[in-house]
C-alpha cells in the first residue's frame, strides 16, 4: 500500500500539478491535493508546500498563506515529528510560520532567476534525504524572485552547528546571493525541510534531470521504515 503524500493548494499556488506528479511517479508513494482552506490532513502520511505565489504574495512571499486554515493542521502534524516538505514558495511559508530558521530575502540581483543550479547534500537525516549520501551533487532548477536565505549571525551558527543545512549550492551556481551558499534548511529534528530549487521540476529526463525523484525515493522509505 502506497504512503499518501498531501499536496496543498493555496491560491496562486502553480506548481502543485507538477508537484502531484513527482511523487506519482515515486514508487510507495500517492499524491493528494489539500486545500487551503480545511484543516483536515485527510490521512497524510507526509505533506508538500509547492511553488508559487501564494496570495499573490501580498505583504511578503509566504506571509498570508502561513495564516490559511490548513497550515494549523500541518503545524500539528510537523509537531507530531510528519515530515513537510517546502519547495519555494513552500519554503517561504515555512520561514514565515516560524516552522524553519531564517527567512527568504529579495535575490541580489533584485531579478527574477531561473536556471538549473548543482547543489550538494550536507546533511542526511531528514526523511527527504536520508537515501542520499553527504557530498551527493543533484542539478535542479530554481524560479524564484525572493530566495536569498538569510540569518542573523547567532542563528547562522546555531543552524551551522546543529546540522540543519541540508542542501548548498555548489561553486559559481548560488543564484540569489543566499547566506553561505544554503539552498535549503530543516528544523531541529530533521522532519520540515524547506529549499528553494524545485525538486518536482527535476522528475523527467526531458526537462534535464530526475535528481528530485531521489528525494521523494527517500521519502517513500522512511515512510515504509516507519511503523504505521
Amino acid at each position: 500500500m502506497s504512503a499518501r503524500v498531501g499536496v496543498v493548494v493555496f491560491p496562486g499556488a502553480c506548481d502543485e500539478q507538477d508537484a502531484v506528479l513527482a511523487v506519482d511517479r515515486t514508487d510507495g508513494l500517492e499524491a493528494q491535493f489539500l486545500p487551503h482552506g480545511e484543516r483536515d490532513l485527510r490521512g497524510s502520511d507526509a505533506i508538500v508546500l509547492p511553488g508559487g505565489f501564494s496570495y499573490g504574495d501580498y505583504l511578503r512571499a509566504g506571509a498570508v498563506a502561513r495564516f490559511a486554515p490548513v497550515m494549523e493542521a500541518v503545524g500539528d502534524f510537523a509537531r507530531a515529528g510528519g515530515p513537510v516538505l517546502g519547495i519555494c514558495n513552500g519554503f517561504q511559508v515555512l520561514c514565515e510560520a516560524g516552522m524553519l530558521p531564517g527567512a527568504l530575502l529579495v535575490n541580489e540581483s533584485l531579478k527574477f532567476v531561473c536556471r538549473q543550479v548543482v547543489v550538494r547534500v550536507e546533511a542526511t537525516g531528514t526523511p527527504f534525504t536520508s537515501g542520499l549520501e553527504q557530498g551527493d551533487e543533484l542539478s535542479m532548477p530554481v524560479k524564484h524572485t525572493t530566495g536569498r536565505w538569510f540569518a542573523p549571525p547567532e542563528l547562522l551558527e546555531r543552524v551551522e552547528a546543529a546540522g540543519q543545512v541540508v542542501l548548498r549550492y555548489t561553486r559559481g551556481t548560488n543564484p540569489n546571493g543566499s547566506l553561505r551558499d544554503v539552498a535549503g534548511v530543516a528544523n531541529e529534528d530533521g522532519n520540515v525541510f524547506g529549499l528553494m530549487p524545485h525538486v518536482e521540476h527535476a522528475s523527467d529526463e526531458l526537462t534535464g534531470s530526475t535528481d528530485g525523484l531521489r528525494l521523494f525515493g527517500s521519502l517513500a522509505r522512511h515512510l515504509t521504515a516507519v511503523p504505521a
